[in-house]
């Protein structure tokens, strides 16, 4: 009986171009989903979107409560107040996302074909992302509806129409950023728990140092050093509220862009199929 060679063999097979990404982001998404604990995160981030339905029910529907009207501001702070599960979720979710697989050695299985680089930085990038925004632009937006829902009319709607394009840009802004960054960071390390502290470390002594200089200056036009003083100077403009700092909002801007294109730097070179040495 003749044996067969069962060495190695050139794939043959299909490629399903540009779709790969999604195997990586479901598996991701329902791998987190299965964590109890994640769960009980996410109700904790859904609590402020409660409290804001009672608000905007009220100001409709009793006339004593008239001075809880809903504005553009309102969905503004709502978006604020959201910045703490926000941080939380990233750390829980984003921390591992790449470190785990490089502790694993799994870089050369996902990294083989047919699944290229560009499609595994963006299957974990959805995943990271996915959960961002479920607790940003999906409450938003919720908030939206029920209160065209609570009024019975399109008033509000029709005064503020750029909330929806206001709402959805600065959460795709905060996602990207955050997502990217956290990326970036696990890329660098194989333990989940130290790319947890180095984003921590990114985010409050950016903050720290900012806040040593405007009480050496007075002024706060070093706040481009802070990544989330970026972020809340940029999310002001894009819901046509002042400006909080005195650095111009293109210069936050631009430093929110340069940060996202040194992540995807830092990502291209570290996510490979083989560890280069230097």
């Amino acid at each position: 009986m003749p044996i067969h060679d069962q060495g190695y063999r050139r794939y043959r097979g299909g490629k399903a171009r540009g779709r790969g990404w999604t195997v990586i982001a479901t598996a991701g998404i329902r791998t987190v989903l299965a964590k109890k604990s994640f769960i009980g995160l996410m109700l904790m981030a859904w609590f402020p979107f409660i409290v804001r339905a009672v608000q905007i029910y009220a100001a409709a529907n009793l006339p004593q409560a008239a001075f809880l009207k809903p504005s553009a501001e309102t969905f503004r702070q709502f978006l604020d107040q959201q910045q703490i599960f926000v941080f939380f979720i990233t750390v829980y979710v984003g921390a591992g996302l790449i470190a785990n697989d490089r502790r694993a050695n799994a870089l050369q299985i996902y990294l083989s074909k047919p699944l290229s680089r560009s499609e595994y930085i963006f299957g974990k990038l959805a995943i990271l992302m996915t959960f961002l925004l479920f607790v940003t632009w999906v409450p938003a937006m919720v908030l939206l509806v029920l209160q065209i829902a609570f009024a019975g009319n399109f008033t509000f709607f029709r005064a503020n129409l750029f909330l929806f394009p206001a709402i959805t840009t600065y959460a795709i802004i905060e996602a990207t950023l955050l997502s990217f960054a956290m990326l970036a960071l696990s890329s660098l390390s194989k333990s989940a728990r130290y790319v947890a502290v180095m984003y921590a470390a990114v985010i409050f002594f950016t903050s720290a140092v900012y806040g040593v200089l405007y009480a050496v200056t007075r002024s706060s036009s070093f706040s481009w050093i802070s990544l989330s003083n970026n972020l809340e100077q940029v999310g002001n403009i894009i819901f046509r509220m002042p400006a909080k700092y005195d650095t111009p909002w293109p210069v936050s801007l631009l430093v929110i862009v340069v940060t996202i294109a040194v992540c995807g730097l830092i990502l291209e070179r570290r996510v490979r199929g083989v560890e280069v040495v230097a």
